[in-house]
């Protein structure tokens, strides 16, 4: 699930992919709009706040939900450079680790907030996951050749509109779609469940949230690394 790249994987281990990490994803957002306010997995949204509360003078306001989309980006750009060493490098486990690296913030996360839950403000813990965001979506992008967004939702539900009309063409069209519209779909579907539990566990374990999506991460991740290194 995170050795294969591009057009070695299967639809079976995309699928296997979307569904876990746009899970957590979703959590991880919804999560993130409790505590703040904030959508961390929705450039599109924050995108627009910026420019509605900066078009009303909230100059301070608008420049904390670009700092989302800075934060996005920059998860996005550190796990690329990390991934595009590893593959220079043949470290075919470069993709388990970027998930590992993800884990591990998440972590620290939950125990920063869980030991002083008033000394840290909300505002930090907004910036962090949407840095974890921009990770994790580079990290499923690149292993898929872009086959694989798991926080891409509105370009997931345009996808799952035209793959939709698809299905009315000719058997080639329906046959190219299929696959697509399943992938999709799934993505959406965990996307929203992870967001429905992930809102429900914080009721119950509050930050620690944070711990149990690192400890699902590390499930994922620590198999297939080890994996990579069988000869």
């Amino acid at each position: 699930m995170l050795i294969r790249v591009g057009d070695e994987r299967t639809a079976n281990i995309d699928l296997a992919l979307a569904g876990l990490l746009s899970s957590v994803a979703g959590a991880l957002n919804a999560v993130g709009f409790l505590i703040a306010g904030s959508f961390t997995a929705n450039m599109t949204g924050n995108i627009s706040a910026f420019a509605d509360t900066l078009a009303d003078g909230a100059v301070l306001v608008s420049l904390s939900f670009a700092g989302l989309v800075v934060a996005f980006i920059c998860g996005a750009g550190m796990a690329a450079l990390a991934i595009q060493t590893g593959e220079r490098k043949k470290i075919r486990s470069i993709y388990a680790l970027a998930i590992t690296a993800q884990a591990v913030i998440l972590l620290l996360l939950s125990v920063a907030f869980v030991m002083a839950p008033f000394a840290l403000h909300e505002t930090f813990l907004v910036v962090i996951l949407s840095f974890v965001m921009g990770l994790q979506n580079a990290v499923t992008t690149m292993i898929s050749r872009a086959r694989v967004r798991t926080t891409h939702v509105s370009g997931m539900a345009t996808d799952i509109g035209i793959e939709l009309a698809a299905l009315v063409g000719g058997a080639a069209s329906r046959r190219d779609a299929l696959p697509k519209l399943s992938l999709h779909s799934l993505t959406l579907a965990c996307f929203a469940m992870g967001g429905v539990c992930g809102a429900v566990l914080f009721g119950f374990v509050g930050y620690w949230l944070f711990a149990i999506a690192a400890a699902i991460l590390v499930l994922i991740a620590a198999p297939e690394a080890l994996r990579a290194h069988r000869p």
